[in-house]
């Protein structure tokens, strides 16, 4: 545990040592929320958007405003320590709780962790057997409720992929497990709407502002499910993004290798670009 740093509702622990309430309802039912920064220079990567995300996301479990002083603190001890290390993550949670899902009045539980990076690979996928549900009260934000991300990218790494791709309830293209897909089709770079059930990515949202701002045709689009059959077929490209795993082109989905298209290479080398000018764009 030497590459772990915590830091827990105002000071730093000793990762090893036990830390968070056995009752915390972050841990008994999941109630909770978070955000996963990149680290850069001992700096966490558009550190503003992910705090803003992470309040919009409390507001729609109907948990009280994140305290952001208190974050903002905990990034910088963490940081303080070992600026060395890539990864930051950010969790916030209802606090001490009964054991079902009722809440109960009292302090949020605030925790800020960092930690290593995995070194860069090339990213391959396969299609899973399972749904996002479009209209589920969870859509679109991130919680602490991460189980059927887990079962999901379980049964994808059984067979040797990275990340998994999940459909809606309608029958649309919507996600991966912890990244925002865009796919290049007919000389166009098209990523899901919102309105599909996928997360606002932080990286997405720059993906599509900077390439607006380049004048690259990146847009949102519904695709139907079976525009993976395009893209296996070598009709169409495919990519993914997220915050630590930045934009990057895919290389491979059930089994079949992937060619880099032009418009994902140019988008891959403009968002390294733009992401090296600025820390929190």
């Amino acid at each position: 545990m030497d590459d772990i740093v915590v830091w827990l509702d105002g000071r730093l622990r000793d990762p090893e040592a036990p830390a968070l309430s056995p009752v915390d309802h972050g841990i008994t039912v999941g109630d909770g929320v978070f955000e996963t920064c990149q680290v850069v220079d001992g700096r966490a990567f558009a550190l503003s958007r992910h705090l803003a995300r992470l309040t919009r996301s409390a507001r729609g479990l109907g948990l009280a405003d994140p305290d952001l002083d208190a974050v903002r603190a905990g990034v910088d001890a963490v940081l303080g320590e070992r600026p060395d290390l890539g990864r930051l993550r950010i969790t916030v949670t209802a606090g001490v709780g009964p054991l079902g899902s009722t809440r109960t009045p009292g302090p949020q539980t605030v925790l800020v962790v960092a930690g290593p990076v995995p070194p860069p690979h090339p990213i391959r996928t396969v299609r899973s057997p399972w749904v996002r549900n479009e209209r589920s009260a969870l859509a679109g934000l991130k919680t602490t409720s991460y189980a059927e991300n887990v079962v999901a990218v379980a049964d994808a790494t059984k067979v040797g992929a990275d990340e998994a791709w999940l459909a809606n309830t309608r029958g649309e293209l919507c996600e991966g497990t912890g990244s925002n897909v865009f796919v290049e089709i007919d000389g166009e770079l098209l990523t899901p709407p919102l309105s599909s059930g996928c997360l606002k990515g932080i990286t997405r949202d720059l993906v599509l502002e900077w390439s607006a701002a380049d004048g690259l045709p990146v847009r949102e689009q519904t695709l139907a499910w079976d525009v993976l059959d395009e893209v296996e077929a070598g009709r169409a490209g495919l990519a993914l993004c997220g915050s630590i795993r930045t934009f990057v082109p895919v290389v491979e989905l059930d089994g079949t290798p992937l060619e880099t298209t032009p418009l994902i290479a140019e988008v891959t080398e403009l968002y390294a670009r733009r992401a090296a000018e600025q820390i929190d764009p």
